[in-house]
C-alpha cells in the first residue's frame, strides 16, 4: 500500500517538471555531447532494457563522466529508474546530488523529504519514543520547510504546479511535525503541523491516507505540556476509530475511552462524539465536553463507593496514589503494602544490571556472577566471540571485586582458558502500565526481582507483560513502597510505585488435544 502511495505521489510531483531532452553527438538540439565516446556511454546506458543494468550503466557513466553537460537529464533518469525499482536509499542518494546541482529542485526536494521521513519514523524506539537518528528527523523537516517555501520553477504550468504542491505539501507538513514531536518533543508546535497537513486533503483522502497523523495528532494533544487538550484529543481518537481499519480499533479504543473518562469522567455522550467525527475531520468551533469534578474528589467518591477497595483495578489503584488527596492515597496504600501484586503493562527498561560468566579452565567449569559497572540493555551486551575477546569484555565491563574473584581470568593465572559463556542477567524490570505512563514513557512501576532473570528470558517475553489467567506472561511483585511524582511541564502528576521480590510466570504453553481414534478405528498393536 505504502509503495503504491508512493508512486501516485511521485507521478503527479514529476508532471511538469523537466523531462530530459534528446541528446545528440555533435549536432544540433537543446543539449549536445561532443566527444563521441562520452556519447556512446550515454547511449548504451540510456537504452538498456533491464531496469538494475540501466541504473548500474547510468551510475558508471557519472563516475566516469562527473561534468557532463548531461549529468541533470542522467540524475533525473536515474532517478526515474531507482523510483521503477523500489529502492528508497538509492532515490535519495540521487536526489541528494541533483540538489547539489539545484538546490531548488522541486522533486528531488520531494524525494528527500518523503524518504528521510520514513528513516525519521524508523529510527524510533517504540519503548523510550527516542530516535536514535534525530540528525535526519532535523533534515527531513529542514528540507520539507524549504519545499513549502520553493517558488514554482520557470517553465512549469499553474496546473502542474498545483498538483505537485497539493500532493507534495501535506507530506512537508507531515516531516516538520514529525522533526518537532519526536526530536523536539514541542507537541505543540506538531499540533498545528498535523493541523495543516490536514487542511490540505479532501475528505476521502483524510480517512485514508491522512489517518496516521490523524492519530499522530491525537496523541499529542493528549501529552502532558502546553499542548495538551484532552477535548481535541477525544475528537480526533474518534475520528481515527471511525475510519480505521477493525483491526485498529481494539487498539484505538482503549485510549478513547481512557481519555474521554479521563476529562469527563464517565463514558456516557461517547458514541454521540464517534457519530460528529464520522462527518468532518476538525471538531465544530461549538464542540464541547463537560469536565468531570476534580480528579481529587472523583478519586474520593469512588473511594466512598467501593466497599473493598482491594478490588479496584490496579489503574485506578495507581491513579488514587498519584492525583489522591494525601489522606485517601495513605487510606489505599495502608490496604496495598506488602501485598502480592501483578504488573501488567509495558517494559520500558530491563536492563541488565550483571553478568553470568561460566569460564572452563583446566577442564573445570565454573560459574561466577559479575556485577557490571553500568547497567546497559540486553541487546548492547557482547555474549559472543572468542575467548580473548569475551575475557577482555568482562574484565572491561565488570565490577573489579567481582573479576578479581575469577582467577583464570588473571593475568597471572597459569591455567589457561578453553571456553567463556557470558549471559546478561536483570534485576530490575520497569513498566508503564496507565495509559499516561504508556504515551509518556515513563515507567510507573519499578519491580525489583527476588532473583535475576536472564536477558534470553526477557527477551522470549516480548514488549508487554499480560495475566497468567489470558496466557500471558505475568510479572508479580509484593507492594513495597511509592511516592507521587509532580506535574511538570512535559509530563503530568503520577505515581512511582515500588515492588520487591518480584518473579515472572512464564506464558502457559497452548497444549494440542489429544488425538482420538475415530469410531470403529482400533489402534496398531505395538510390536
Amino acid at each position: 500500500m505504502k509503495k503504491l502511495v508512493f508512486a501516485s505521489l511521485m507521478a503527479l510531483v514529476s508532471i511538469g517538471l523537466v523531462i530530459a531532452p534528446p541528446l545528440r553527438a555533435q549536432d544540433t538540439g537543446t543539449i549536445q555531447i561532443k566527444d563521441p565516446a562520452e556519447f556512446n556511454a550515454y547511449q548504451n546506458a540510456y537504452t538498456q532494457t533491464d531496469p538494475k543494468a540501466k541504473a548500474a550503466a547510468l551510475e558508471d557513466f557519472l563516475t566516469h563522466y562527473p561534468q557532463s553537460v548531461v549529468k541533470k537529464a542522467v540524475l533525473d533518469i536515474l532517478l526515474d529508474t531507482y523510483q521503477g525499482l523500489g529502492d528508497q536509499d538509492h532515490m535519495l542518494s540521487v536526489a541528494t546530488r541533483e540538489l547539489q546541482l539545484d538546490p531548488g529542485n522541486p522533486r528531488a526536494i520531494f524525494v528527500s523529504v518523503y524518504v528521510k521521513k520514513i528513516q525519521c519514523t524508523k529510527s524510533v524506539d517504540q519503548k523510550t519514543g527516542v530516535s536514535s537518528d534525530p540528525q535526519t528527523c532535523d533534515d527531513a523537516a529542514a528540507l520539507a520547510r524549504k519545499g513549502l517555501a520553493t517558488p514554482k520553477p520557470a517553465g512549469t504550468s499553474d496546473d502542474a504546479w498545483k498538483q505537485l504542491t497539493t500532493a507534495a505539501f501535506p507530506i512537508y507538513h507531515s516531516a516538520v511535525a514529525a522533526d518537532d514531536y519526536i526530536v523536539k518533543k514541542d507537541y505543540k508546535a506538531a499540533e498545528s503541523e498535523y493541523k495543516a497537513e490536514l487542511m490540505l486533503y479532501t475528505d476521502d483522502q483524510s480517512k485514508t491516507t491522512g489517518l496516521p497523523d490523524t492519530l499522530l495528532l491525537a496523541q499529542a494533544y493528549s501529552l502532558p505540556g502546553a499542548g495538551q487538550d484532552l477535548v481535541q484529543a477525544v475528537w480526533f481518537y474518534s475520528r481515527v476509530w471511525d475510519y480505521a481499519p477493525a483491526a485498529y480499533k481494539a487498539q484505538i479504543e482503549p485510549k478513547l475511552e481512557y481519555y474521554y473518562k479521563k476529562y469527563h469522567g464517565k463514558l456516557d455522550g461517547l458514541d454521540s462524539i464517534k457519530t460528529q467525527a464520522a462527518v468532518t475531520t476538525f471538531p465544530p468551533a461549538t464542540f464541547h465536553i463537560d469536565p468531570a469534578k476534580s480528579p481529587a474528589e472523583q478519586i474520593h467518591d469512588l473511594l466512598q463507593s467501593t466497599p473493598d477497595l482491594r478490588t479496584l483495578a490496579l489503574a485506578d489503584k495507581e491513579t488514587v496514589l498519584a492525583l489522591g488527596s494525601k489522606d485517601d492515597a495513605d487510606k489505599l496504600w495502608a490496604l496495598l503494602k506488602d501485598q502480592q501484586t501483578p504488573v501488567p503493562g509495558t517494559i520500558l527498561d530491563a536492563s541488565a544490571d550483571a553478568l553470568k560468566v561460566i569460564v572452563t579452565s583446566a577442564a573445570k567449569s565454573t560459574d561466577y556472577t559479575v556485577a557490571l559497572t553500568t547497567p546497559a540493555p540486553c541487546a548492547s551486551l557482547q555474549t559472543t566471540g572468542t575467548v580473548k575477546e569475551l575475557k577482555a569484555y568482562v574484565l572491561a565491563n565488570g565490577v573489579k571485586a567481582d573479576t578479581d574473584k575469577i582467577e583464570a581470568l588473571s593475568p597471572d593465572s597459569t591455567k589457561p582458558v578453553t571456553r567463556i559463556v557470558v549471559e546478561g542477567t536483570v534485576s530490575v524490570i520497569k513498566v508503564a502500565v496507565t495509559q499516561d505512563a504508556k504515551d509518556a514513557k515513563i515507567p510507573d512501576f519499578i519491580v525489583t526481582l527476588k532473583e535475576p532473570v536472564s536477558c534470553r528470558e526477557i527477551n522470549a517475553i516480548g514488549p508487554d507483560f499480560g495475566l497468567s489467567a489470558k496466557g500471558e506472561a505475568e510479572l508479580d511483585g509484593t507492594y513495597d513502597s511509592y511516592k507521587q511524582i509532580p506535574a511538570s511541564a512535559t509530563t503530568a502528576q503520577a505515581a512511582e510505585i515500588a515492588v520487591r521480590d518480584g518473579f515472572i510466570q512464564e506464558k502457559k504453553k497452548s497444549t494440542a488435544p489429544a488425538h482420538k481414534p475415530a469410531a470403529g478405528h482400533r489402534p496398531a498393536a505395538a510390536h
